[in-house]
């Protein structure tokens, strides 16, 4: 696989390292050795952002900068894994999970997600570690700066440990739980906050109708006659321009009327025309859980 490359703002959102820090990092301590493109536009590779990672977590836990600029990327990664035990480990481990994504390292992952979900459990390993490493790239997925191969590797081992988290519930619906349906809009594919909503759905009791990726609406308005939901829930994050994904709330808000929509995305926040009611917008799973207990 080619080597990633980076704009000076790129290592900036994944590091939390200031670009103008970045700058005199690189002449003063020679950190990292950018390249430039035919048009002087300095760029970064995976190296280099792995490196500046190491740094970044190392500088929290007190070391300074002079003395890490003098290590070998092989001794700062042995600093880093001396700390997998730290009290203060979730930055370590958000970081770990971007240097796996880069490398490819599924041992590396595995080993991350395991570690957390001992100290942490699996449903705060998700809240406190998964999501932020997710919202780190996030940006980077979209914009394209990012491999489409490590968003695809990073995806499929998160989607294969929340279905088996899912799977291992032995929780029964309440005989007052209400009915939740779940789905994404046509061509909208981005599911692990979707699934991870599922299994919170599933924790607290509700019966759930899990439709996943892309579903037509005209199959979920046959759904949802045949099974009678109480609630739905879906994520706007990149399948439909602005007004396309405004027009399409209001219908749901229409066919629906009478059901409790829960709406979450990226572009849930981006929608400028006032919710209707029965719509409620979801801002992070921690409101969600909170929501879903008072039904």
């Amino acid at each position: 696989m080619t080597q990633g490359t980076y704009l000076i703002k790129d290592l900036e959102k994944l590091t939390g390292i200031k670009a103008h820090t970045i700058r005199i990092w690189e002449k003063r301590y020679k950190v990292v050795s950018p390249k430039r493109t035919t048009t002087n536009i300095r760029y970064y590779c995976d190296n280099d952002l792995k490196r500046l990672l190491n740094i970044s977590v190392l500088l929290k836990q007190g070391f300074r900068i002079s003395q890490l600029s003098e290590l070998s990327d092989d001794d700062l990664g042995e600093k880093i894994m001396s700390l997998h035990y730290h009290p203060q480990a979730e930055e370590i481990r958000i970081d770990n999970l971007v240097t796996s994504m880069i490398d490819l390292d599924e041992p590396m992952f595995e080993k991350t997600i395991h570690l957390s979900t001992l100290n942490l459990g699996f449903e705060h390993t998700v809240l406190k570690i998964i999501y932020p490493f997710l919202e780190r790239i996030g940006v980077l997925w979209l914009s394209g700066s990012i491999n489409p191969a490590q968003e695809h590797f990073v995806t499929n081992l998160l989607r294969q440990k929340l279905l088996v988290a899912i799977d291992n519930l032995m929780i029964k619906p309440s005989p007052d739980s209400k009915r939740f349906i779940l789905f994404l809009p046509e061509n909208e594919l981005h599911e692990l906050g979707l699934l991870f909503y599922s299994y919170l759905v599933r924790k607290s009791g509700h019966k759930i109708i899990y439709l996943g990726q892309s579903v037509p609406y005209s199959d979920l308005l046959e759904v949802a006659r045949f099974k009678e939901p109480d609630v739905l829930v879906t994520s706007l994050v990149a399948a439909m321009s602005l007004p396309d994904a405004e027009a399409y709330v209001q219908q749901m808000s229409s066919d629906f009327a009478s059901k409790t929509i829960y709406l979450t995305g990226i572009q849930a926040f981006q929608l400028t025309l006032p919710l209707p009611s029965n719509v409620i917008r979801i801002s992070d799973p921690v409101q969600f859980k909170d929501l879903i207990s008072n039904h």
